[in-house]
């Protein structure tokens, strides 16, 4: 079991996606906004080692943001792009 817990897992949150041309892309500088697919109300996608694997609400406490994890993730509807 010592041996799991060794093991490192990188976890990233996904607010969003967007698709935009690659000439926007490249002028874009410091302090460009880019526009997402999602709401502010919108769950977020929470994965570990690029497989998503919950969904979660993000969370502002004392000007610390965290995630909430609210349910299991469906590996079909992010592949999809679904929200």
């Amino acid at each position: 079991m010592s041996q799991v817990n060794a093991v490192n897992v990188e976890i990233q949150v996904v607010l969003g996606r967007s698709t935009l041309p690659m000439q926007q892309l490249l002028r874009m500088g410091r302090g460009a906004v880019i526009p997402l697919d999602a709401s502010v109300n919108d769950e977020v996608w929470i994965l570990a080692n690029n497989h998503p694997v919950a969904r979660g609400e993000i969370q502002i406490n004392d000007e610390k943001i965290s995630i909430a994890v609210t349910r299991e993730a469906n590996v079909y509807d992010f592949m999809a792009g679904g929200q």
